[in-house]
C-alpha cells in the first residue's frame, strides 16, 4: 500500500509539475503579445499624430467630422464641374454637327 501511495503521489507531483510548465508557456506567450500589442499600439499612435499633422498642414483640420464635411463639399464641386464640361462637350458637339450639316448641304 505504501508503494501505491507513493506512486498516486508522484502522479500527483508530476501531473503538477506538466500543468506549471505548461502555465509557464501560456504566461510567456501572453507576455510577448503583450509587447507586441503594446509595440503595435504605439506605432499606431504615431502613425495617427502624422497623419493628424498632414490632415491639420494639408486641410485646416484634423477634426474627422470636418475632414468628412470638406471632402463632401469637394465631391459636390466636383459633380459640378464635371457637370459643366459635360455641357460644354455637347455644345461644342453640337456646333460641329450644325458646321458639318452646313457644310455638306452647301
Amino acid at each position: 500500500m505504501n508503494n501505491n501511495a507513493n506512486n498516486g503521489a508522484a502522479d500527483r507531483d508530476a501531473r503538477l509539475e506538466q500543468e506549471l510548465n505548461a502555465l509557464r508557456n501560456r504566461y510567456e506567450s501572453l507576455k510577448e503579445r503583450k509587447v507586441r500589442t503594446e509595440q503595435d499600439i504605439a506605432n499606431l499612435s504615431r502613425q495617427l499624430e502624422e497623419l493628424e499633422q498632414r490632415a491639420l498642414a494639408e486641410y485646416g483640420t484634423a477634426d474627422p467630422r470636418e475632414l468628412q464635411a470638406l471632402l463632401e463639399s469637394k465631391r459636390q464641386e466636383n459633380e459640378r464641374v464635371v457637370a459643366e464640361y459635360r455641357n460644354h462637350v455637347q455644345e461644342v458637339q453640337q456646333a460641329l454637327a450644325e458646321v458639318e450639316q452646313g457644310f455638306g448641304g452647301k
